[in-house]
């Protein structure tokens, strides 16, 4: 798919299997304002120091992100990472004893974030998370969150990460991984882009105050493009999003009918008299960033493209930026 298609899909979906997912997230759920917001941050197994010090960068910005600007209550983010005393420590045993904890405090209408951080791996059977000593395979993690009540939102940052979305797809839960396929092993940069975007104005494409879960992976899944173009790179890495329970999930510009869900939750608490999400307005606005990557690209490509080919390229993007900017400008009329 090109970039000028990406993220536009959304708009495409059907009236019913939007409302069908949003009913599958929110059936059992109350206001996120009612409700305790609970976030466990694992990271794992480092293997030399470079990795150390950048999974100790990334798992400090997720609790800055988290505390000082989404207003998590310090006690109710949990962190478990390597070289640390007891029950922090990111072993097996601390992830059991941490989500055993959470489970005796969520409530049904409670949101719990799972992020992930570190190296992923695949045997050839099972995808796992990389832990200091035993790891934990995809499957062990689904029986690990089976028994909770509340509302789940899983981030797997790593490599080889893709089938955790199938095991851990399901009712009231939104699972992102980095990657759509087992193949993908190398080390990830999308968790450098998605916990930015927790919290970053600019990734706020409604212009909402807001930044949904949606737009957060929205905001990374272009960084990570960005990151390879810039660096005439092949992308060894394509995020998937999960929120409808099938456990297939789909790339930000993919059709199907995940996102849905992902688009109405906030992980900062709501505000009244706040704007609700205008989901054609997101599309459009979507589609306008998508195009404008798509203008970048092909200025990199320029010297690569015979004058004629490249002339039609940019003539194309620049209709189909004209048409978006004038369904931008008349929908934020109405």
């Amino acid at each position: 798919m090109s970039n000028g298609a990406f993220l536009f899909q959304l708009a495409r979906r059907s009236a019913c299997a939007q409302a069908a997912a949003v009913v599958a997230w929110l059936a059992c759920a109350a206001p996120a304002a009612a409700a305790e917001r609970y976030a466990l941050i694992v990271t794992g197994a480092s293997g030399d120091a470079t990795y150390a010090n950048q999974y100790t960068r990334w798992r400090q910005s997720a609790e800055t992100a988290l505390v000082e600007k989404l207003a998590f209550d310090r006690s109710h983010v949990i962190s478990l990472f390597e070289g640390a005393d007891g029950e922090h420590s990111s072993n097996a045993t601390s992830v059991r004893h941490a989500l055993e904890t959470l489970r005796a405090k969520l409530a049904p209408d409670d949101l719990l974030l799972v992020l992930l951080i570190g190296h992923g791996s695949f045997d050839g059977s099972e995808a796992k998370f990389n832990l200091v000593g035993p790891d934990l395979s995809a499957a062990e993690w689904a029986a690990l969150l089976k028994p909770l009540r509340g509302r789940l939102l899983v981030v797997d940052t790593t490599a080889a990460s893709s089938p955790f979305l199938e095991h851990l797809a399901g009712r009231r839960r939104i699972v992102i991984t980095a990657t759509d396929s087992v193949a993908q092993r190398f080390d990830t940069v999308f968790p450098e882009y998605f916990i930015k975007a927790l919290t970053d104005p600019e990734a706020d494409i409604d212009k909402n105050g807001r930044v949904s879960v949606w737009e957060a992976f929205l905001s990374a899944s272009m960084g990570v493009r960005r990151y390879f173009a810039q660096r005439g790179q092949l992308a060894t890495e394509r995020a998937l999003l999960d929120d409808n329970g099938d456990g297939q999930g789909r790339e930000a510009g993919d059709e199907g009918t995940d996102g849905s869900a992902a688009i109405r939750l906030y992980l900062d608490r709501d505000v009244p008299g706040a704007p609700a999400t205008d989901v054609e307005l997101l599309t459009l606005l979507q589609k306008r960033a998508a195009l404008q990557v798509d203008a970048d690209d092909l200025k990199d490509r320029r010297q690569l493209m015979t004058l004629d080919d490249y002339q039609k390229e940019f003539e194309r993007l620049m209709i189909e930026l004209a048409k978006v900017s004038r369904e931008i400008k008349r929908r934020q009329k109405t």
